[in-house]
């Protein structure tokens, strides 16, 4: 029997599916059909009627139906005072309802339930604003959001997280072909993620690692130095396959120059300025994990002295 996806878009920009159009080898149609799934519905590449969607939908949340896996991206927009309705849809009598509560419905039935992107992981831009945006399964740092901290699906698991502005296709790929295997899934209880592409630093495969070893750090743009002290790079704070599975298999921020923006983080996108380090005594107020703020500022003085030539030679020339 085939697998039964649902994609309900939320509130946000579609970034997410647009990185799972991205996915080659195989492309998206080629995946659903090597892994056996059916597309019920995807706000991109279906073609129903509102009346035959509608009609799904009463089929589904009666249980005539089943849902395999529900895809939620963007986030749960619950405003204004928590109506839901600044993101409605219309039934069929033509009377708008919250979508929040679809996507409530819907999770109930889901043998599993996946947040693409950090907006549905978390509530993202929305967050903490007059719209009231929460994450399916988190507000920001904390448990809640939608479902509650108590939800499992039906298959027994929570929900899935997978943030990142947007998710990697790959990301979005390999979950489907585990759910669609009904291989294990094992996650990382703090923030549901998926130990395969969340237990890594995105500093971790960075190309500009050595330098930062030797605290060989840039204040300019358009070098080839570490970008952690002064232009604002998160990449040895998050967690995230950035530097494991490439853009278009070839990229990533920090490979062309950008900092990381810390964009699988909940309570992304940042209230502070995206390029510059917020320090003390030059020396970022965040650390990496279980670094000691003496013995790193020490660690990093020796560091920067025992600098080979090489490194400190870096100049492009820009």
């Amino acid at each position: 029997m085939p697998k039964k996806l649902y994609w309900l878009q939320c509130g946000g920009c579609g970034g997410d599916t647009w990185s799972l159009f991205n996915a080659e080898s195989p492309d998206v149609a080629q995946l659903f059909d090597m892994l056996n799934i059916e597309l019920l519905w995807h706000p991109g590449l279906s073609h129903k009627s509102d009346d035959e969607l509608q009609a799904l939908n009463v089929r589904l949340l009666s249980g005539e139906e089943k849902l395999d896996i529900l895809c939620v991206e963007g986030a749960i927009i619950r405003g204004p005072g928590g109506t839901g309705m600044y993101d409605a849809i219309s039934d069929k009598n033509g009377s708008g309802k919250p979508k929040k509560d679809l996507a409530a419905s819907l999770a109930k039935k889901a043998e599993h339930v996946i947040a693409v992107g950090t907006c549905a992981c978390f509530g993202g831009i929305g967050a903490g604003s007059d719209i009231e945006a929460v994450g399916l399964q988190f507000s920001r740092w904390d448990k809640g959001g939608l479902l509650g901290s108590e939800f499992k699906a039906s298959g027994g698991m929570p929900v899935i997280n997978l943030p990142g502005c947007p998710c990697h296709c790959d990301v979005i790929t390999g979950m489907l072909s585990l759910l669609s295997a009904d291989m294990p899934i094992k996650l990382i209880e703090k923030y549901q993620t998926p130990v395969e592409w969340y237990n890594i630093m995105v500093h971790q495969g960075c190309t500009r690692n050595e330098y930062h070893e030797y605290r060989i750090e840039e204040k300019r743009f358009g070098e080839k130095g570490c970008m952690f002290f002064y232009l604002g790079c998160h990449g040895p704070l998050v967690k995230g396959p950035c530097n494991k599975l490439l853009w278009n298999r070839r990229s990533s921020k920090t490979r062309v120059g950008v900092p990381c923006f810390g964009c699988t983080l909940p309570d992304f996108p940042q209230p502070y300025p995206f390029f510059e380090t917020r320090n003390i005594e030059g020396i970022p107020i965040k650390l990496p994990s279980g670094v000691n703020r003496p013995h790193y500022m020490a660690y990093k003085g020796m560091a920067a002295a025992a600098a080979p030539e090489r490194l400190k030679e870096r100049k492009t020339g820009i």
